[in-house]
């Protein structure tokens, strides 16, 4: 009898299985792998929780500047990129947190609105705010992108809030005159026309604040007699490391972005950045929670 073809039946057969017993032994070798990487990402997640990283609550960052513009002293808060999100019944945390700093006004500077939810809890926050503190605002590029800027820019003066969209306004808080500067998000193209037209004509004896919604844009403001300008829009490059990293990506920035949030000079000029406010975003904030900024003058 010839026993060759049943050999050939058995050699291939004997292959085919070494061939599936180092596919299990590459697959397991994998899974334990992965379900190690999977087990040290998730102690990484708890130890991160429990030091605060992905804290919502509120914090409040203060800068003093000194000015011999300034008699006195003007406290102003800055609110950004607020985003739509609700901070407790009525937006009760975010109003309790601003009354506890004191301000003389509100600066809104842009993504107060999101472009996809419903502006309602802006709203909710925007009509108490004005009815307790003088309320300045200009566009973020999610407003703009709404399609409905000039709508909602009608209603918040409805309620009594500044717009500024390329205009200057001399305001007095207690006794001390300010410009108030503002642009609309550069998303516009309206970015150098409103900038000549809000420092047309202004008065450089005057402390001098512009509102403008994008830091990086940093070098064009600094061709206008600014003292101050203040912006968002970075949400504070969404992931930080304290004392290591201010910031690890933000929109028009990119990655380790060099305007996150904090306080940067130029000359005589000085650029506040605030990390906002919203906590909505698929990629959570790591060590850096959302931010209200207070600025006092003196």
């Amino acid at each position: 009898m010839n026993c060759a073809p049943l050999k050939l039946i058995n050699r291939h057969i004997s292959g085919i299985i070494r061939k599936n017993i180092r596919f299990l032994e590459v697959f397991l070798k994998f899974s334990k792998l992965l379900l190690l990487f999977l087990i040290l990402l998730f102690v990484l997640i708890l130890i991160l929780y429990f030091m605060g990283a992905f804290s919502k609550e509120i914090t409040l960052t203060t800068y003093t500047i000194d000015s011999e513009k300034i008699s006195g002293k003007l406290r102003l808060m800055l609110i950004t990129d607020l985003h739509c999100c609700l901070y407790g019944k009525n937006q009760e945390i975010l109003m309790n947190k601003i009354a506890e700093a004191k301000p003389d006004a509100i600066l809104l500077s842009g993504d107060i609105i999101d472009d996809q939810r419903d502006p309602a809890n802006s709203f909710l926050f925007l009509e108490q705010a004005v009815k307790e503190y003088p309320c300045f605002y200009v566009t973020g590029n999610h407003e703009l992108r709404t399609g409905k800027a000039d709508l909602y820019k009608e209603q918040m003066q409805e309620i009594g809030i500044h717009v500024l969209e390329g205009e200057n306004i001399v305001f007095e808080f207690n006794g001390k005159k300010i410009n108030l500067c503002g642009i609309d998000d550069p998303s516009s193209g309206l970015e150098t026309m409103q900038l000549d037209s809000a420092f047309s004509g202004i008065d450089k004896t005057l402390y001098t604040v512009l509102l403008a919604h994008r830091p990086e844009r940093s070098h064009i403001y600094q061709n206008y007699p600014a003292d101050l300008v203040v912006c968002g829009h970075a949400h504070g490059g969404q992931w930080c490391i304290p004392g290591l990293l201010n910031g690890f990506f933000a929109p028009n920035q990119g990655f380790f972005p060099k305007y996150a949030g904090g306080l940067y000079e130029f000359g005589d000029m000085k650029e506040i950045v605030s990390r906002g406010l919203d906590t909505h975003r698929l990629i959570p904030r790591i060590f850096n929670p959302p931010e209200i900024v207070l600025i006092e003058i003196r």
